[in-house]
């Protein structure tokens, strides 16, 4: 009785041997089963951790803290990363934003120039803050999304910090005075989204546009989005004897010439030639070609040069009003 008590739970005894361990099939499947779990735990995790950016270990908090369900678990993060942005950005208001980035973006009859700052160069050169500068940049388009159709003439509107604050990034997307919290708060630094330029044009004008230090911007989504230190938008009309081929090239160089020269305003053909001192646009030396005036450049070309918007990256400058 006794030995066959023993078979039972340790197996048959033969030649005195000592007896195994039977392991039986519940354990191993049990065994099994924790190993898929964690498997599957781990692949949320993982998942989780790569959609929002977060540490593993919030990640995992928030897994936990919802039972794997991991719709719940990225809104609580993106809830608990708010709440300390937005405690962040108290604390470092006030704290000088000279650096930063300018956003360009061009989407058919129009043209976006965004300029958004941080405190340092370092921040500034970080995907996640780049990312603000396209959010801004998208949510500036959208709003005027209804103002660009049946123009008879060309628009340009400017908007300050406190508007931009209350625009979305999206027919679904959240207030970017959110993101810019989830920014301050995932990067530690002030940061500001300073202001923004908006151009839509008829089909018989041109933007014309070029962004100094272009970075391509990492959102496959806005092809058309540049970053950079300096940005320009020069509005043309083009005669029926201009090439409309030559036209991108035409205003990227006339951009150029924005940016590195500075003009405070277009000026006319008939305005007398100047000097480097020069602040009328069309009578200032040609930055290509300092041998001649801008105004003697572009009308060979059969252009007219009618605006331009120039953004330097932490320049001090009151922003116009509306046109």
């Amino acid at each position: 009785m006794q030995r066959a008590a023993l078979t039972g739970v340790c197996g048959p005894l033969r030649g005195g041997a000592r007896p195994r361990p039977v392991v039986s099939r519940r354990l191993v499947c049990l065994f099994h089963a924790g190993l898929r779990a964690f498997a599957a735990d781990k692949e949320l995790l993982v998942k989780l951790r790569k959609k929002t950016g977060y540490s593993f270990v919030n990640c995992k908090t928030a897994l936990e803290k919802f039972s794997g369900d991991s719709k719940q678990a990225e809104a609580w993060l993106h809830e608990q990363a708010q709440k300390e942005g937005w405690s962040k950005a108290s604390k470092l208001q006030g704290r000088k934003t000279k650096e930063g980035l300018i956003g360009l973006l061009r989407e058919g009859n129009a043209a976006v120039m965004v300029e958004v700052n941080c405190e340092t160069d370092f921040v500034a050169r970080n995907a996640k803050f780049q990312q603000l500068v396209q959010q801004a940049a998208a949510g500036t388009m959208f709003h005027h999304q209804g103002a660009k159709d049946q123009l008879t003439t060309y628009t340009k509107h400017f908007m300050k910090a406190a508007e931009l604050s209350q625009l979305r990034t999206g027919p679904a997307g959240c207030l970017l005075s959110d993101q810019l919290a989830l920014a301050i708060g995932k990067l530690g630094e002030n940061m500001a989204v300073k202001r923004a330029a908006w151009v839509a044009v008829p089909e018989t004008y041109y933007i014309g546009s070029y962004v100094h230090g272009a970075l391509p911007a990492a959102n496959p989504s806005l092809p058309n989005m540049v970053l950079g230190k300096y940005g320009a938008l020069v509005i043309c009309q083009a005669s029926e004897q201009s090439q409309k081929s030559n036209l991108a090239d035409l205003g990227r160089r006339l951009g150029q010439h924005v940016v590195g020269m500075a003009p405070l305003s277009v000026g006319s053909l008939e305005d007398e030639p100047g000097g480097d001192m020069e602040t009328k646009m069309l009578a200032q030396p040609f930055l290509l070609d300092p041998s001649i005036t801008l105004g003697q450049y572009v009308q060979p070309q059969g252009v007219s040069v009618l605006d331009f918007v120039r953004f330097e990256c932490g320049e001090d400058t009151e922003i116009p009003e509306a046109e």
